[in-house]
């Protein structure tokens, strides 16, 4: 019995250590960077068309925050496409 107990460790040991360098080459991914870039770029250009008004400096500072926050929430879908292609 405690071999079998070991060999699941082991295997669920190895499985973790597949999660996380999966994890560290999306961090470090040019398609994880891109996506961030393009989706920030359209929420300032949709954000700038709807405020017009640059005088707020406080409003305006809001829009990389909001485009970050945006880019990040949508980014779990494009990371799925990126495992599959990547594994």
């Amino acid at each position: 019995m405690e071999i079998e107990d070991l060999k699941k460790e082991i295997e669920s040991i190895k499985d973790r250590n597949k999660r996380v360098e999966l994890d560290k080459k999306w961090e470090t991914s040019w398609t994880r960077k891109l996506c961030i870039c393009v989706l920030t770029y359209i929420v300032v250009v949709i954000y700038s068309y709807m405020v017009r008004n640059y005088d707020n400096i406080l409003l305006s500072s809001l829009v990389p925050v909001i485009g970050f926050t945006l880019s990040t929430l949508s980014l779990r879908y494009i990371r799925k496409i990126w495992e599959k292609k990547v594994k």
